[in-house]
């Protein structure tokens, strides 16, 4: 796996529901490394703190490989890079098989899988549609949030090398369709509720189904 884009998002403002706001999802490339800090990216755009940055939401990776897919279904968007909200584009990421809690050194970061994006309006905004959000449930390839154990900077060319894997099997696709499934995977959800790369309120609110 090998960053080939580092995107940051300026303020931009929106309009929801007859509100104004702000959002941070219009990111796009820089020519410069990134500094990924303890809850956030530096010099990123976090508009609503309740929902995105954190320690478990400090930087967002989205997969180039499914670029052509998207690109497929909105070729009238202006694409670039950053298209999804994420901070670094990955060549070679794949949901499917990454665990939650693998451990991965990049650039001179280390960094920690915690979970994945569950869209939100404003994603909607950026493609123009709300109907974006149903579509990128249904697709399966969420990206993933990754919490920073070591502070340090990446740039477009590093690779992630990982480091430990996590002793669970669950992985970042398996926990993103048990999190939109109204039939709840039992196996799954026993995986996910023990597992402390997750944050501990996501655990507890999945308890309740077992």
């Amino acid at each position: 796996m090998q960053i080939i884009s580092t995107n940051i998002g300026k303020p931009t403002p929106i309009n929801w529901n007859g509100q104004q706001t702000t959002t941070g999802i219009f990111k796009y490339p820089v020519n410069t490394s990134l500094l990924l800090e303890g809850e956030s990216v530096a010099g990123d755009t976090i508009s609503d703190r309740k929902v995105h940055g954190g320690i478990f939401k400090a930087c967002y990776l989205f997969s180039a490989d499914h670029y052509s897919y998207w690109k497929e279904k909105y070729p009238e968007l202006d694409w670039n890079w950053g298209m999804f909200g994420e901070n670094l584009t990955i060549e070679g990421l794949d949901e499917s098989k990454i665990r939650i809690g693998n451990v991965y050194k990049i650039g001179n970061a280390l960094v920690q899988v915690t979970q994945p994006r569950e869209p939100c309006f404003k994603l909607g905004i950026r493609f123009e549609t709300q109907e974006i959000l149903k579509q990128f449930i249904d697709h399966g390839f969420p990206g993933t949030y990754v919490r920073v154990l070591e502070v340090g900077e990446v740039k477009t060319g590093d690779t992630l090398e990982l480091v430990k894997e996590s002793e669970s099997t669950l992985t970042v696709q398996q926990f993103y369709t048990l999190l939109f499934s109204k039939t709840k995977d039992i196996d799954l959800l026993k995986l996910a509720v023990v597992n402390e790369a997750l944050p501990a309120s996501k655990r507890e609110r999945l308890k309740r189904y077992l």
